[in-house]
């Protein structure tokens, strides 16, 4: 009876969403189409209550439900951000589904259901725990991306979506199944103790590098690394643009802590036969980010294409299999899931004759017709660029600091050149708004709303150069926690 107590109390907030949805679930099936606006606000105020609950509990650590769940700083403060990402979509969704006429209270249930996956993520000390955490999120996002029913290209980002996650799906399993045969175990702890018991100078079995690898490749498809990341353009393009944002912050944010609890735990001491291979998939990214984004004309796909690279440059510090590598990827992207909130917000806002746009050059002239908006976006993308003294340079700098201590030298350099061509595309928005000519301005006001997150996003990018210390004592923390446990 106390074991089960104390399972109930470390999974405390995953027990609460879980119910909260369900309730959620029900008030909209009995009610009907007109509870929508009802649910997403219901939706916002049960992620607030399991973000208290997470941010209450940051010191607990633990390992509950036989060894499935796990419970540390690094746990608590990767959900924090997860959630803030899922509660400032939501917010943003409300006037879009209202002015698009989509609004229904599946949408905010499968949004909850889908946080409710990553939380189960991000705590994952199994390979089961783990795969059930992965689908509860991909199903629910299956969906919401495919939620205007008689839109075709939502439908289709749906559809693509959802053939290339079975893939990955299907990558990862076998990956699982792999490393099961070779190793007898499932558990975390138990593989760590397996390859920490292999003589020094002797590889391990060829099936588990081959399980290693297979799994890499279903994780990264879902931080969308290259070579994995053909879905992004597509399905961001496609998905109703709130969606869009959710993809771009919180699926991403707990797919990579995901992965670095799998690295770094039970695989902490094959680095030698992984680093190699995620050397290879952040040089990748970061150069298709920033070389493919320079020819596109919609917003939202050269935004994938940014997300694309930033995981790349967010991928430098976790090859870095270091302490300082885990603490830089985690400050990286607690900047990353800000400015992308901030910008999608901005591009929430494109809005002229009822119509939404999604062509950069709708931005034209928009530091005359909407200053404050024009320098907002200007903020987020010279972040996004790494000019200092914006956080994004903060964030590179950690990551590329932990490449280069960890002899990593080649990888820097790249990472480098790669952030001076996607500067590029960066610089071009900020061209477009402040040195073309107007055009037609856009529909307002943005509402109080979006208004606030607009402020609030650009205020912590502006003001983290200069107070870092709280964002970057918790992701020290955080990391310390994880390779300690």
């Amino acid at each position: 009876m106390a074991m089960i107590t104390f399972d109930m109390s470390a999974a405390l907030p995953e027990l609460v969403l879980a119910c909260l949805a369900m309730i959620l679930l029900m008030v909209g099936v009995f009610r009907g189409e007109s509870s929508a606006p009802t649910v997403l606000g219901l939706s916002v105020a049960s992620l607030v209550i399991v973000f208290l609950l997470v941010s209450l509990d940051r010191g607990a650590t633990g390992i509950a439900f036989g060894g499935l769940f796990m419970v540390d700083r690094y746990g608590n403060f990767m959900k924090g951000l997860v959630l803030v990402g899922a509660i400032v979509t939501l917010i943003m969704s409300r006037r879009y589904c209202e002015e698009e006429q989509i609004q229904r209270f599946e949408y905010s249930v499968l949004m909850l259901f889908a946080t409710l996956g990553m939380l189960m993520m991000v705590s994952a000390n199994d390979l089961i725990s783990l795969y059930v955490g992965l689908e509860l999120q991909s199903l629910s996002l299956y969906v919401v991306a495919a939620i205007r029913r008689d839109n075709l290209r939502s439908t289709e980002a749906g559809l693509k979506y959802f053939v290339l996650g079975a893939l990955s799906s299907g990558l990862l399993l076998y990956g699982c199944s792999m490393i099961y045969g070779f190793a007898g175990t499932t558990s975390f702890p138990a593989l760590a103790e397996v390859f920490a018991g292999i003589p020094a100078g002797e590889a391990p079995s060829f099936g588990l590098i081959v399980g290693m690898v297979f799994l890499i490749s279903g994780l990264a498809f879902k931080v969308s690394a290259v070579p994995f990341h053909m879905w992004t353009p597509d399905v961001y393009e496609g998905a109703p643009t709130p969606v869009t944002a959710f993809f771009a912050t919180a699926p991403k944010v707990a797919a990579m802590a995901l992965l670095i609890r799998v690295m770094m735990g039970p695989f902490g001491d094959l680095v030698g036969q992984w680093q190699q291979i995620l050397v290879f998939v952040s040089i990748a990214s970061m150069v298709v980010g920033a070389f493919a984004a320079i020819a596109q004309t919609n917003i939202k796909r050269l935004m994938a294409y940014s997300s694309i690279g930033h995981i790349g440059y967010a991928l430098v510090g976790l090859a870095a299999g270091t302490e300082e590598g885990v603490r830089g990827v985690i400050f990286y992207l607690t900047i990353y899931i800000v400015m992308n909130l901030g910008t999608f917000g901005c591009i929430l806002s494109m809005r002229r004759t009822g119509v939404m746009l999604e062509n950069i050059e709708d931005l034209k002239g928009l530091s005359k017709t909407s200053p404050m908006m024009a320098l907002a976006l200007m903020i987020f993308m010279f972040s996004m660029a790494g000019i200092p003294p914006l956080a994004g340079f903060l964030g590179k700098f950690y990551v590329f600091m932990a490449a280069i201590h960890a002899g990593l030298y080649a990888l820097a350099v790249i990472g480098v050149l790669s952030s001076v061509v996607g500067a590029f595309y960066y610089m071009r928005i900020i061209k477009f708004m402040y040195f073309d000519e107007a055009v037609e301005p856009f529909e307002g006001p943005i509402g109080r709303d979006m208004a606030l997150i607009l402020t609030a996003s650009s205020a912590i990018i502006l003001l983290l150069f200069a107070f870092p210390g709280p964002v970057l004592e918790g992701a020290a923390a955080a990391a310390a926690s994880l390779i300690a446990g």
